[in-house]
């Protein structure tokens, strides 16, 4: 697989909750957050303000795209200066795939979908993307409003392989707006999925997701990228604000923390396929990289399905 696409089976989006929401001229939401949650919404119709905790108020308008990484708490408000409902209040009694009218209605239309991840994973790839993105009528965000569509459809229904549906078209909302971020001209392109869409830099990480046992060296990874030694050492760092070595290693960690839940491996078979001569050294990078170690996270997966 590609790079994005790796991580992507890595973050596993799941526990989907897809919603509309038709409001009227004065209203405001206040929306509570949590790490390992990420929300995409589509306007279809209006304008709004939307808020994220300790950031500038951003209006956003039909055929815009939003999407929220961070786990902080935000506002959607057609007027800052309302009172804020609770959105558990206002959303209380209603099933997924649902659409809630606040305010009568008939002004502003939004649909959005929210699936959790791995918060820990999440915060690994993800961590260099802002707390909101916002896409101000990017190209393809009609694919994207459809998926969102669709999800809503499948989650409220309870037919034959409704759940196989939503599990494929989270993946597919979460890479399109993935996709849609990256598309993006701004001046600070800098983070791990930003070097992915670096033609060079993307061949070398590609290597790395392929063999990442393999003893890589920088003078290695600088001929998959087709650069020299000191260049490419410099453009992985700039736009990933770490050196190559440790993103393989960050990398390797991610794919152990995968195995040790699934319990189904030893740790010496896991260090050994991820490059390391013993369970020792392995353990320490692990701990280094996580702060926790191995056996913890093995425990920590038992004590979770007792």
């Amino acid at each position: 697989m590609d790079p994005l696409s790796d991580v992507l089976s890595l973050l596993k989006p799941q526990g989907y909750l897809t919603a509309g929401l038709d409001a009227g001229d004065n209203w405001a939401v206040r929306f509570g957050n949590q790490a390992g949650v990420i929300k995409c919404h589509v306007v279809l119709e209006g304008r709004c303000w939307i808020v994220v905790d300790g950031e500038r108020a951003v209006q956003v308008e039909a055929g815009d795209c939003i999407m929220l990484v961070s786990g902080r708490s935000f506002t959607l408000a057609s007027d800052l200066e309302q009172v804020p409902v609770l959105a558990g209040e206002l959303l209380g009694n209603a099933k997924p795939g649902d659409t809630v009218t606040l305010d009568g209605g008939g002004a502003f239309r939004l649909i959005g979908t929210r699936f959790l991840v791995d918060a820990d994973k999440m915060r690994s790839m993800l961590g260099d993307m802002p707390s909101l993105v916002h896409l101000q009528g990017a190209a393809h965000t009609g694919m994207l409003r459809w998926n969102i569509e669709q999800m809503i459809a499948e989650t409220s229904n309870t037919g034959p392989g409704t759940a196989l549906a939503a599990h494929h078209l989270a993946h597919l909302i979460l890479l399109q707006a993935l996709r849609l971020y990256l598309s993006r001209d701004t001046e600070t392109r800098i983070g791990v999925l930003f070097a992915m869409s670096d033609k060079r830099l993307a061949k070398a990480i590609e290597a790395m997701h392929s063999e990442p046992g393999h003893s890589w060296t920088l003078p290695e990874l600088a001929v998959r990228a087709g650069l020299s030694r000191s260049a490419f050492a410099q453009r992985f760092c700039e736009r990933t604000g770490e050196t190559p070595i440790a993103y393989l290693t960050r990398w390797r960690m991610l794919l152990a923390t995968e195995r040790l839940k699934s319990g189904t491996e030893r740790l010496a078979e896991i260090a050994n396929s991820l490059g390391y001569e013993s369970e020792n050294a392995f353990s320490t990078a692990f701990k280094r990289v996580t702060g926790y170690s191995p056996t913890r996270i093995g425990r920590l997966t038992v004590a979770t399905q007792l």
